[in-house]
């Protein structure tokens, strides 16, 4: 007969700007066999704890001061054997995607059950990437969408971002802001925030006017 053999905690460094938030999910790691080794609520308090402690895993939020995507890449590039979890209220693409472009093996949402954060952890130390359902749905969607059409000949062109031209090709193709946010799984707020950004960038005042020099060859 083979004798079971307990599995090591898993170690973990947490940091979120919300001192309640991180003593909920305390509870929940350690109720589950993690052992949390440290915590703190800024992006720097998180990388000095990991450069420090080197746990199995750092658990980020985004939105703390900081930012936790900053925090996420610095662990990543300083800490390597540490793994990066992204733990966030956060459902809009733009945070997904940064994260996983930062490193982050999984993104996690607050409102999912706190008791499966420890097998979510392992399943991440175990090779797997930790994704709630509807957001494996999207990183499917944003690697079968077309890539931007717009030429990027000009000078002024190359100072976009990928989601900012994909913002102004479905402008220019006739969406309106409301049918962008959605097509785009971002809030028409920040969609706006996106076109006052690039009429900034290019030095222009109307949307036709960025249509027309992103075009210019």
């Amino acid at each position: 007969m083979t004798e079971d053999v307990a599995r090591p905690p898993i170690r973990v460094v947490l940091a979120d700007d919300h001192a309640h938030i991180r003593a909920q999910v305390r509870e929940a790691l350690e109720a589950g066999g993690c052992c949390v080794i440290g915590d703190g609520a800024t992006a720097d308090e998180a990388v000095e704890l990991a450069r420090t402690l080197h746990p199995d895993v750092a658990l980020l939020d985004i939105h703390m001061p900081g930012s936790g995507i900053h925090a996420a890449r610095r662990i990543i590039r300083e800490v390597p054997e540490t793994v990066v979890v992204m733990l966030t209220q956060s459902g809009e693409d733009e945070d997904l995607f940064d994260s996983l472009r930062a490193g982050a093996s999984g993104y996690l949402l607050k409102s999912g059950d706190p008791a499966r954060l420890p097998d979510a952890l392992r399943a991440v130390l175990a090779g797997e990437a930790a994704l709630p359902r509807a957001l494996v749905t999207r990183v499917i969607e944003e690697f079968r969408r077309p890539r931007s059409r717009i030429p990027r000949r000009s000078a002024a062109a190359a100072r976009l971002s990928e989601r900012e031209w994909e913002v102004m090709e479905l402008l220019q193709q006739g969406l309106s802001t409301d049918e962008v946010a959605q097509r785009l799984y971002l809030s028409a707020t920040t969609v706006r925030v996106h076109v006052s950004t690039v009429l900034r960038k290019l030095r222009v005042k109307d949307r036709q006017s960025a249509f027309a020099l992103l075009k210019d060859e």
